[in-house]
């Protein structure tokens, strides 16, 4: 009975409702953001008033540069970008190897892409090589010392990617039987990578003519590919380590 009483008692009073967010709460909340705007403002402002602090000195010391003069007739590409200026960027004949002491010399200069080009067997598809991988201009040089002949060709481009194109062109059919039919070598001092030579394992040999033998190195140093062409008149065994040393002089040259 008494169970039955108290929660008859307990169902006449009313549930309590949820508690709402007295107006105190709300004045300090306010309070509180506006002191924190009230505080960036103020900190602003002090920072604006106040005179900027001087960075502290760099360590590397003032470049002396030189003094900017009017263009004249001396005026050159070289001398507006003396500070970019490569030695490849100046003239490439420059850069030929020069020939052996008691060797006879040829002569050496600039060639046309066209001239170039038509001294190869397949002179067609060699110029669009050429034109597609960025040629920029080439130079030559030959001489001839007893029966042996050599010549050397620069040929730069406008980038090195261009030039690695045409040195791995050149380079991946010279193994063949057609030409050297043979694996060749390395050059000591040019890393595998971007040089090669081969030394023809067979004597060319045509009615009328005297007996020929050959020798190449391909290799890139930047944007220029270096081409040797050794060549015995008589048709005698060529070494490597020749050739590999006018390929050594021409790498350190450029």
């Amino acid at each position: 009975m008494e169970n039955a009483a108290d929660a008859a008692a307990d169902a006449a009073v009313p549930p309590r409702p949820a508690r709402r967010r007295g107006r105190t709460t709300l004045l300090i909340a306010a309070a509180l953001v506006l002191g924190a705007l009230a505080g960036t403002a103020t900190g602003y402002a002090i920072q604006y008033h106040r005179a900027p602090t001087a960075l502290p000195p760099l360590a590397q010391r003032k470049l002396a540069l030189p003094k900017a003069l009017a263009p004249d007739d001396a005026t050159t590409l070289k001398t507006i970008n003396a500070n970019r200026w490569h030695k490849t960027d100046d003239d490439l004949v420059k850069l030929l190897v020069e020939p052996p002491s008691g060797a006879k010399g040829d002569g050496s200069g600039y060639d046309t892409l066209d001239s170039h080009a038509s001294t190869f067997e397949q002179s067609e598809p060699n110029f669009r090589d050429l034109v597609t991988s960025g040629f920029r201009r080439v130079v030559t040089t030959t001489w001839e010392q007893g029966d042996v002949a050599v010549d050397v060709e620069l040929i730069q481009f406008k980038d090195y990617a261009g030039a690695e194109d045409y040195r791995v062109g050149q380079s991946g059919y010279v193994s063949e039987e057609k030409f050297a039919g043979n694996g060749g070598a390395t050059v000591p001092g040019i890393p595998a990578e971007l040089g090669h030579l081969w030394v023809y394992s067979k004597t060319e040999e045509k009615p009328g003519f005297y007996p020929v033998r050959e020798a190449r190195a391909v290799a890139r140093r930047g944007d220029i590919v270096m081409l040797v062409y050794y060549l015995d008149k008589r048709g005698r065994g060529i070494a490597e380590g020749d050739v590999a040393e006018v390929a050594k002089r021409q790498w350190e040259r450029l």
